[in-house]
């Protein structure tokens, strides 16, 4: 086994003698491990680092396999698959599989945790946010289908709180699929319809978690739409919505159902 301990300390370059494709498949196996310390630590942070200089006929494998891992059993196989098929799309890769694969997965996850005391961070609700937005700038994808997909998560019934930032990681995802060139304003507003509909619908008492959820990424795209998007954690290019002034008067109107007192 490879020492990625020291791999990462230089720069992760892989090792002399080990073909990249040795590499990769090494670390994709480690990514399936339930110990964060060798599954995020190590795995990830290393084929976070190659995927930009991978091959494209090796990197189109490696996002087949991520594709096939979201019907794992495995919770942290099921949730880390998005986080390494996000840079595979966004370096310019596509296979309409992998957005299959995702489009039936996301909506469909019941386990949300975000932070767990044995696994580390799992998650899913996060990572397939950004799994969203790499697909939703993504020119061979319907710029209308992420924010559908999108509001079918956030209204799916849950347990879990988005209490890690899950928020706005979707909330970028989001702002980051709006800033398509291809959208109308109607476009840039009518993926809230079904939100609108469930706000208008809401009852008097406790909250489901779910509408505090959606209320939250609502919140966080309404900052998004006035002040922009980074294309990327490390800065990259800041994108706004097409339509900005639509998308922030649809948001807050959805808003203001929810929160009476907003003006």
């Amino acid at each position: 086994m490879i020492d990625w301990s020291a791999v990462i300390k230089d720069e992760c370059r892989v090792p002399a003698g080990v073909s990249d494709r040795d590499a990769v498949a090494e670390l994709a196996l480690l990514l399936r491990d339930p110990d964060p310390a060798v599954r995020d630590d190590l795995a990830y942070t290393v084929l976070a680092r190659l995927i930009p200089s991978l091959d494209a006929g090796l990197c189109r494998e490696l996002g087949d396999e991520m594709a096939g891992r979201f019907e794992d059993p495995e919770i942290q196989v099921r949730s880390f698959a998005p986080l390494i098929l996000a840079p595979i799309v966004k370096r310019g890769e596509f296979s309409g599989h992998w957005l299959a694969a995702f489009e039936s997965w996301y909506p469909a996850e019941r386990d949300l945790r975000g932070w767990d005391d044995a696994f580390g961070w799992l998650h899913a609700a996060a990572h397939g946010a950004d799994l969203l937005g790499a697909f939703g700038r993504c020119p061979q994808v319907d710029p209308t289908a992420m924010p559908r997909l999108a509001v079918v998560r956030m209204l799916t019934p849950t347990e879990f709180l988005f209490a890690e930032m899950e928020d706005a990681r979707l909330a970028a995802a989001l702002a980051l699929t709006l800033s398509r060139e291809e959208l109308s304003e109607e476009q840039s507003a009518a993926w809230l319809a079904p939100i609108v509909e469930s706000f208008e619908n809401g009852e008097p008492g406790h909250v489901p978690t779910q509408i505090s959820n959606t209320v939250r990424v609502l919140q966080a795209l309404y900052v998004y739409a006035d002040r922009g998007v980074r294309s990327a954690w490390d800065g990259g290019e800041t994108l706004r919505p097409r339509h900005p002034d639509v998308v922030k008067q649809h948001v807050g109107d959805a808003l203001a159902l929810a929160a009476p007192y907003l003006a």
